[in-house]
């Protein structure tokens, strides 16, 4: 597992019975994690001191109890990047603090390249992997179904000083976009991929992962320069092992490109246990 272990500003305090206690700058908040199927005999002091707890809703979705008055939003830093957080009505903040590792390996990537390389982020919520690849000199294409998304992620980029970097902020639905700039034939060196496991497109169009992954990573296939950097391809999907990930990247870009293809969990670590909680999976094709 990689460990996205670089925080100041977030820290994951513990987790017990379904529940994340987590710290976002000042700001402690309680947030559930169908993961955490254990229950901690010696939990932290912090637990009675949480700022806001997210409830589910036994009819779905769920609402913040705020034990405290809250700013609608604040800011936290990763490195020399800066992030509006706030809690979102589905439990959400804005930011999922493991996908750091991916940050870091795409800025190491991108400055160790000796050239100009332009990135495609598709599903790319508000730009942490965006801000990243800028933040090392790369032209950004940010594409995300959602505006408000992509109106999250121009004000990360002001925060973290970065608006005047060459940034395309699209919202669109990725399969189409992709579907398009087969025929311009635009191309790009690095592509990274956050798809949810379900969701709707930009005119309500059902999003299901299992059925669309193939086709989505065949036309990510086709838009690849002709010397690429790297695809990153995310998944919260239950279903999509690290093995199944590698297995697909095999299937698709690696019938095209010489790479050296990998996947595993990203998680996150637990300071009151001293281990770690997996967040989620990476694939990753370092091209050749």
């Amino acid at each position: 597992m990689r460990i996205a272990d670089n925080w100041k500003d977030y820290r994951l305090i513990d987790t017990s019975d379904g529940d994340r206690l987590e710290k976002w700058g000042n700001v402690t908040l309680i947030r559930p994690d169908p993961q955490v199927i254990w229950k901690n005999v010696s939990p932290a002091p912090e637990w009675e001191k949480a700022d806001a707890k997210y409830n589910r809703s036994s009819s779905g979705g769920g609402s913040w109890d705020y034990r405290k008055k809250l700013p609608e939003s604040w800011q936290i830093k990763y490195g020399d990047l800066t992030f509006l957080v706030k809690p979102t009505g589905f439990k959400h903040t804005g930011l999922f603090p493991e996908q750091a590792v991916n940050w870091d390996l795409c800025r190491e990537l991108i400055s160790g390249a000796g050239r100009e390389i332009s990135v495609l982020n598709l599903f790319a919520y508000t730009g942490g992997a965006t801000l990243a690849c800028a933040a090392a000199g790369a032209k950004v294409c940010h594409l995300d179904a959602v505006k408000n998304m992509v109106e999250w992620g121009k004000e990360n980029a002001r925060l973290s000083g970065l608006a005047d970097r060459p940034i395309r902020w699209i919202t669109d639905d990725a399969m189409k976009f992709l579907g398009r700039e087969i025929k311009r034939g635009n191309r790009y060196d690095c592509i990274i991929l956050d798809p949810p496991s379900y969701g709707r497109g930009t005119n309500g169009e059902l999003w299901k992962l299992e059925d669309c992954i193939y086709e989505l990573m065949e036309r990510c296939t086709a838009v690849l320069s002709d010397k690429p950097l790297f695809l990153l391809l995310n998944s919260y999907t239950t279903g999509l092992s690290p093995s199944v990930m590698a297995y697909l990247l095999k299937m698709t870009v690696g019938r095209k490109f010489r790479a050296d293809i990998s996947a595993e969990e990203i998680g996150l670590p637990v300071e009151r246990t001293g281990m770690a909680i997996p967040c989620g999976n990476t694939a990753a094709a370092l091209f050749l």
